[in-house]
């Protein structure tokens, strides 16, 4: 990580812009799924063929970038298995809150995840960061973008009820979230990141499939998929599971954990933005109103973050290439 100055002010700002592209990425990830459901896809499908492109985009940039030694010692270790779980769990929740509560509101359970779990995760448990919050740019970054995001998600809806399983998956899926991309993100300190998600997402797409005779459809849901469903999944996978990480891990080799998690308050508000244009869904004046509201809280966050004194920082360790 660069360590002051210009240096640092040209590394936000790299890494906001990689963090933006994953956010619009992830944003995508709903519309794909809406669009293959309806084409018929089923569930495990859905899951299962995303993972497996994703994973082979992954598997195929270690071996370009000569990393295939990192992989196998990444498959050996347990906690990659402990991460495929963690990445199915994730997932399969994320697809069902798609499907009871929506597009624009499950970006509002990956708001919570990555802006106030993340975030305290970082700050309160392993205590690295806090130089972040003396700077009350930095903080009031967090709380503006918080609430431009949160405008446009109750444009979208989110204020109605919750009932019996929608709970859980509010409750679960930002722990799921945060827990699953705090942990990579540390253990990527230490080996590239690409190593870790390569086997933990060919896996989840290999559990999948091995899991398939047992769900809904069963084997014939995947023989049932038409050329251009199997497409439409595979580009998903490697928009979502590849290049979006990619992208991701890269700003948190930038900027540290904070920063790029902060922007992913963008999500809901690309979500609504998507939803305009491939929906032909209108926001109402809150929606409308979030888009600039959000925009000048990742610019405070960015202003925040380059005036954080560089011998103050907490998480500087630079990291290994993704």
């Amino acid at each position: 990580m660069p360590e002051g100055g210009p240096a640092r002010g040209a590394a936000s700002r790299e890494a906001g812009t990689l963090a933006a592209g994953a956010a619009l990425l992830w944003a995508s990830y709903y519309f794909f799924v809406l669009r293959a459901r309806a084409q018929g896809a089923g569930d495990d499908p859905i899951l299962a063929i995303p993972f497996l492109s994703g994973g082979i985009g992954y598997v195929a940039y270690l071996l370009v970038a000569g990393q295939a030694p990192e992989l196998r010692r990444a498959v050996a270790k347990p906690s990659t298995y402990g991460r495929l779980a963690l990445l199915v769990a994730m997932q399969s929740a994320v697809l069902v809150a798609t499907y009871s509560v929506g597009a624009v509101d499950t970006s509002l359970l990956t708001l919570v995840a990555d802006v106030v779990l993340t975030p305290i995760l970082v700050v309160a448990v392993f205590r690295e960061g806090r130089d972040r919050f003396e700077t009350p740019l930095f903080a009031l970054g967090i709380v503006v973008s918080t609430v431009g995001a949160g405008l446009s998600i109750v444009s979208g809806g989110a204020t109605r009820g919750l009932s019996g399983a929608d709970w859980g998956l509010a409750l679960g899926l930002p722990f799921l979230i945060a827990a699953y991309f705090v942990w990579t993100a540390r253990e990527g300190r230490r080996v590239p990141t690409a190593s870790l998600l390569a086997p933990a997402t060919v896996g989840a797409g290999l559990l999948c499939l091995a899991l398939a005779p047992g769900l809904p459809g069963g084997v014939a849901a995947f023989g049932a998929l038409s050329t251009e469903t199997v497409l439409l999944l595979a580009i998903n996978g490697l928009l979502s599971f590849f290049v979006g990480p990619w992208l991701y891990f890269r700003a948190i080799e930038r900027a540290g954990l904070l920063l790029p998690s902060v922007l992913m308050a963008t999500i809901p508000v690309f979500t609504l933005l998507l939803g305009v244009l491939l929906l032909a869904n209108l926001p109402p004046l809150l929606g409308a109103l979030g888009v600039p509201i959000a925009a000048l809280g990742a610019y405070l966050a960015f202003r925040g973050e380059t005036a954080v004194p560089a011998a103050r920082r907490a998480d500087g360790a630079p990291a290994p290439p993704a």
